[in-house]
């Protein structure tokens, strides 16, 4: 099977990185392919950014639908695209905040978030409403660190999990995600550090759509996910035009 995911922004050596951490949690016989639309911006961290970054998703969608890709993972933690990007594939979607949050409700009584910076929080508590998680979801919380800056600050790890700590204490949590997919490759060394499950949304996620795949589900097309009905797009927009 193929799974494509799509690191909504434009900044390549993230996307290798998320790359490299879906590879390495797919199971045998699955091909993961990791993309950065060629329009976009370069991370997401504000609602200007978002919107402006589902056009990108959608055309790699679209190119995956014509090369036989079977399923996609929509790799920010905002899942920006998600319901628009289910309308246009054959296969599942799936984004990376819905997987780990589903993903931790399986694993203890309560989670705690951790993500990069403050601005993103409001974000994330809409996604815990709309996935319905807001008895398991005990607190979302920020270490302040720019996306970009996750690989470039030395001290980006310590303050990590110096606010992973901070978030267990707080909350009385039993299990942390990881709220951004430029920190998947902490997984693991966090989690032998704080003695509690923590998961990463872009394993998750590939899992998921792999799992969806070999049980030959996808997303239902008879009511609000079916496809778009065919319009023209005007200006920049016309090349999206079904």
């Amino acid at each position: 099977m193929r799974i494509k995911v799509i690191n909504p922004n434009t900044t390549w050596a993230m996307t290798a990185k998320i790359e490299e951490c879906a590879r390495a949690i797919a199971g045998p016989g699955t091909f993961v392919e990791a993309v950065s639309p060629v329009m976009g911006p370069a991370s997401i961290e504000s609602h200007y950014d978002e919107a402006l970054s589902v056009p990108g998703i959608l055309a790699e969608v679209a190119s995956g639908e014509k090369d036989g890709v079977d399923g996609y993972v929509i790799a920010c933690f905002g899942d920006p695209g998600l319901d628009a990007a289910r309308e246009l594939a054959r296969g599942p979607v799936v984004a990376i905040a819905e997987a780990a949050m589903n993903y931790a409700g399986f694993l203890g009584r309560g989670f705690s978030v951790v993500t990069t910076l403050g601005r993103t929080r409001g974000r994330a508590a809409d996604l815990v409403g709309r996935y319905g998680m807001q008895a398991r979801c005990r607190g979302i919380h920020s270490c302040e660190i720019p996306v970009l800056e996750l690989d470039r600050d030395p001290d980006a790890r310590k303050v990590i999990l110096e606010a992973c700590f901070d978030a267990l204490e707080r909350d009385d949590s039993d299990v942390l995600v990881l709220g951004c997919a430029g920190m998947a490759d902490l997984c693991q060394e966090l989690s032998a550090e704080l003695g509690v499950p923590v998961v990463d949304g872009v394993a998750a996620a590939v899992t998921m759509v792999q799992s969806l795949i070999t049980l030959g589900l996808s997303t239902s097309t008879r009511g609000e996910f079916s496809r778009p009905l065919p319009k023209n797009y005007a200006g920049t927009l016309a090349p999206f035009s079904l």
